[in-house]
């Protein structure tokens, strides 16, 4: 597959005037892990949750990735847009599945990369290897990514992902991981298309019109400092 890296949106390969939109390409509806994964009556209030503090954080768009199930939110139109997509724990780690038409469930560790990223790209989405170094061998795998993810956990590996990426010939884009409202946004990904639609998502990432935005604020900076104690001794 030929691809174009590219991480940044208007750059001096761009030839379009498309405009730009920053969207979270990894967030979850519930607060905590350890949940069977399945819909929730949970699940509406979380997504409301999401795009209020989405609203703050000057998003234009979240991708709702659940664990293992996605599910459509009625009635939370409006800004931030909700972008479909899931979390599929595959036999090797997490991916990514953001575009139109994400599968609705998925049974944990039952399906290899190869599998998932070849239903995703049949089902028009782009697969992106979720932080690919936090008990993950998805890297490993001979799969047609589209993309490598800079998680908001642990944004402090970047250069490595970055390097991930180069020898994948794919592009980087970045996600929250939020699984709190107040998370969402800390890092996100910064998307040239001419509107914001799940199909334009997916096309401005295999084109690799995009651009990874983190926050530092001293929140952000505490937070992380948590999930790097947590990730390694938990």
């Amino acid at each position: 597959m030929n691809r174009r890296t590219r991480d940044r949106p208007g750059d001096s390969e761009s030839s379009t005037d498309d405009p730009v939109f920053t969207v979270d390409l990894h967030a979850h509806t519930r607060f905590f892990h350890g949940f069977q994964a399945k819909p929730t009556p949970y699940d509406p209030v979380g997504a409301q949750l999401l795009g209020l503090w989405g609203r703050r954080a000057g998003l234009d768009g979240i991708a709702l990735t659940n664990h293992d199930y996605y599910r459509a939110f009625d009635g939370t139109t409006g800004e931030p847009q909700l972008i479909p997509g899931i979390e599929v724990t595959t036999t090797a780690g997490h991916l990514l599945v953001v575009g139109p038409d994400p599968p609705r469930r998925t049974v944990p560790g039952e399906r290899t990369p190869e599998e998932v990223v070849s239903q995703a790209h049949r089902n028009g989405c782009a697969a992106i290897v979720a932080h690919p170094y936090r008990r993950s061998r998805v890297r490993e795998s001979d799969a047609e990514f589209d993309a490598v993810e800079i998680n908001g956990k642990h944004p402090d590996n970047a250069e490595r992902v970055r390097a991930l990426a180069e020898s994948l010939d794919v592009p980087v884009v970045g996600g929250s991981d939020a699984h709190y409202p107040f998370e969402v946004g800390r890092t996100a990904t910064r998307i040239e298309a001419p509107e914001l639609t799940p199909d334009a998502v997916v096309a401005a990432i295999r084109e690799g019109a995009v651009e990874v935005e983190i926050r530092n604020s001293r929140v952000d900076e505490l937070m992380r400092t948590a999930y790097s104690y947590t990730h390694r001794y938990l």
